[in-house]
């Protein structure tokens, strides 16, 4: 479906019975709603998952940059009012984490729990981010595309039918939708409001992840309390299609945990 938010055209994929606990999925720069469909497709019978479009991304509406993680979460809360969802349960993967962790900080009430797959409390350096915002803009995603996707998935995955869709969904995600949100991670940091957050987490990473390694997972883990931690043993950056099986298992755990 189609939803008009804070001035843009914001596309959301929803799944599951309607009147289902609310479970929102936000994915990483570069990638789109679809990014998460093995987990929404095995979580959706005892779950509303909704998955938007961050701006600038997938079918939603594209806004000039530089970006703000607090944009994106507000625009992600206003999808839940638009919704009529009162809360739901948050998994964020990279800058989705990011998100997750600024629409907790923001409005608490509305996140039930959090799962922060492949994130950090901030992901630096900001210089790395703001080169490549300025090298996208000039030259297309075409010209990191090769960069990106040796980070998002370990050498053995780079040849599989998944990572030409992962592939595809970063050639063509706008250059200003991917620029604005680099620019956004170049400025996030969650290490102050992100340790004053009480409410169930869940952190997972990827043993092989260079992009938010484990021990920035072990580090967003241990801020916030009673957080635990998962490695996702042979993955990079993006579990979500290399090893499917194994995250959308340490998900629906964590939520089971929490009926």
């Amino acid at each position: 479906m189609f939803l008009r938010i804070n001035g843009l055209t914001m596309h959301v994929a929803l799944d599951g019975p309607p009147e289902a606990p609310a479970l929102l999925m936000l994915h990483s720069l570069g990638t789109e709603a679809r990014v998460w469909q093995p987990q929404a497709e095995a979580l959706a019978g005892g779950f509303r998952v909704i998955r938007p479009d961050l701006r600038g991304h997938g079918l939603s509406g594209v806004t000039k940059g530089p970006g703000s993680i607090a944009q994106y979460a507000e625009d992600v809360r206003a999808v839940l009012d638009a919704l009529g969802v009162a809360g739901a349960h948050v998994a964020g993967l990279s800058i989705g984490g990011l998100v997750a962790q600024a629409l907790a900080a923001q409005a608490p009430r509305r996140v039930a729990s959090l799962m922060l797959c492949d994130t950090a409390l901030a992901i630096p350096p900001p210089d790395f981010w703001h080169e490549r915002a300025a090298t996208v803009r000039t030259q297309g995603v075409a010209a990191v595309a090769e960069a990106v996707l040796a980070r998002w998935v370990t050498l053995a995955a780079l040849a599989a039918p998944e990572t030409e869709g992962l592939r595809a969904m970063l050639l063509r995600t706008p250059p200003e939708g991917y620029a604005a949100a680099a620019e956004a991670i170049a400025a996030a940091d969650f290490s102050t409001s992100t340790a004053r957050l009480r409410l169930p987490a869940l952190v997972l990473v990827g043993a092989e992840d260079q992009a938010t390694p484990p021990e920035a997972a072990r580090a967003l883990a241990a801020a916030i309390p009673g957080a635990s931690m998962i490695e996702i043993a042979a993955a990079a950056h993006i579990p979500n299609y290399e090893r499917a099986d194994a995250m959308t298992a340490a998900l629906r755990r964590f939520l089971e945990d929490q009926a």
